[in-house]
């Protein structure tokens, strides 16, 4: 296989070598003046270099960005693995016990109309409101016992090394774990000290915020690049009290 390769390049450069020797013979035999046709192969020999660093840059720019795009192709399906196993339902769970919360379902009710300004007032409402989480102990103890039963996921997507090419997913998924050994590592939430019970919502805030980030970007690539997989996510929002994956007839 590898002789044939090599065979068919042999046979291509000769081609090309010949193709070159006859123009240059038919340019001779018309015109006549071959000191003008050295100076035009030297003219042209000369900016060879620079064709081919202008080529090479252009060829090796493009393959990375066909790469880049192939890996966030690759990422999103593992980030879409995410919410449907793992995040909406958390998200769903930690909305609840976050400080005016009515207003933030409110503007995070997505409809199938939403464009890229909604999802950019969205964020940009993310960034001004600072969320803060106020979480009892019942609701930490059915926290440690969903969380912890996702930790094999959890480690399994820590394990997938294209995530690093996607930094705030993977900030996203650390303050998860952590969170999650945090909440292991108590036998009972029962009695807990003031400041033991601010640190815990400490890690719950930071889950909290990473998680709707992620999620409404997660929303606006299904938006952009699958719409029938946006319009499923759309009818099941985490953000609704009780989502509906039924369509109606309007």
């Amino acid at each position: 296989m590898l002789k044939k390769l090599f065979i068919n390049k042999v046979w291509t450069v000769s081609a090309l070598f010949a193709i070159s020797v006859a123009l240059y013979g038919i340019d001779f035999s018309i015109f006549g003046n071959l000191r003008e046709i050295s100076a035009s192969f030297l003219g042209n020999l000369a900016f060879l270099p620079i064709y081919i660093i202008v080529v090479t840059l252009l060829f090796e720019k493009v393959l990375r960005e066909r790469e880049r795009q192939s890996v966030m192709r690759k990422l999103n399906m593992v980030i879409g693995v995410f919410f449907s196993e793992f995040g909406n339902f958390l998200l769903k769970e930690l909305s609840v016990h976050a400080a005016g919360s009515e207003e933030l379902k409110n503007r995070l009710r997505m409809t199938g109309s939403w464009k890229k300004q909604d999802f950019d007032a969205a964020l940009d409402y993310l960034r001004q409101n600072n969320q803060r989480i106020s979480i009892d102990s019942d609701a930490l103890t059915s926290l440690k016992q969903f969380m912890s039963g996702k930790r094999s996921f959890l480690l399994s997507l820590l394990e997938n090394q294209n995530l690093f090419e996607h930094e705030n997913f993977t900030d996203l998924l650390w303050a998860v774990f952590h969170l999650t050994e945090e909440l292991k590592a108590r036998e009972s939430f029962d009695r807990m000290p003031p400041s033991d019970k601010e640190h815990l919502n400490g890690d719950v805030k930071r889950v909290f915020g990473h998680l709707i980030r992620e999620w409404i970007l997660y929303m606006q690539h299904l938006k952009e690049d699958y719409p029938y997989l946006f319009s499923l996510a759309v009818r099941l929002n985490p953000m609704i009290d009780s989502p509906d994956p039924v369509v109606y007839q309007e």
